[in-house]
């Protein structure tokens, strides 16, 4: 009998090898999608634009991380609102649902990138911030899993999808696609200087 270590090392690894990547939805390999995903970001900061983060809980931890490491040593603007003043503020005033879609509405620009973060795709508040960003004329990343034809998933214009229905395998293989696309910023930009 495997123990429970293995077993859960052993689901990440099916995770991150049964990823499912589209952009403008053509199936594309996960490293491919990497790819695209450090050339939007690219795309963004030569255009002067910031790359905004949103996620909950465990995904909320993956977006602040990812934006601190992608401004301090990718060199790119970033922003993530996960900041507990900002989200119990909104959520009082303006209902939780709100928490992202207000500051995306009011900070979004058209040069930006949102990367939104969801294991289930399907919470409210990332699909409401989601679509703000998209009527911004903002690129919308999306990085979600459990199921294939969840809400966020069917909004980007670049998606990656975690065949999973257990968090922590979700939320592992998300940091792990987030840190390749940063680290892959960072090398680049290293190589330039």
């Amino acid at each position: 009998m495997k123990n429970f270590a293995d077993a859960f090392f052993e689901s990440i690894w099916a995770g991150l090898k049964g990823a499912r990547c589209d952009a403008a939805g053509k199936p594309l390999p996960l490293s491919a999608a990497v790819e695209a995903l450090r050339s939007e970001v690219a795309r963004c900061a030569a255009a002067g634009g910031k790359v905004i983060y949103i996620g909950n809980g465990g995904s909320a931890s993956i977006a602040g991380h990812m934006a601190a490491d992608l401004w301090k040593n990718g060199g790119v603007k970033t922003l993530c609102f996960s900041e507990p003043a900002l989200l119990t503020c909104v959520a009082n005033d303006l209902g939780y649902e709100n928490v992202f879609a207000a500051p995306v509405g009011a900070y979004a620009e058209k040069n930006d990138l949102l990367v939104a973060i969801s294991s289930s795709g399907k919470s409210p508040n990332i699909v409401k911030a989601a679509r703000a960003a998209l009527k911004k004329g903002c690129p919308l990343v999306t990085l979600s899993g459990f199921k294939p034809g969840n809400p966020l998933r069917r909004l980007g214009a670049l998606n990656f999808y975690v065949d999973s229905a257990v968090y922590g395998v979700v939320e592992a293989v998300h940091s792990m696609i987030c840190h390749a696309v940063v680290d892959s910023v960072i090398r680049q930009r290293a190589s330039k200087h």
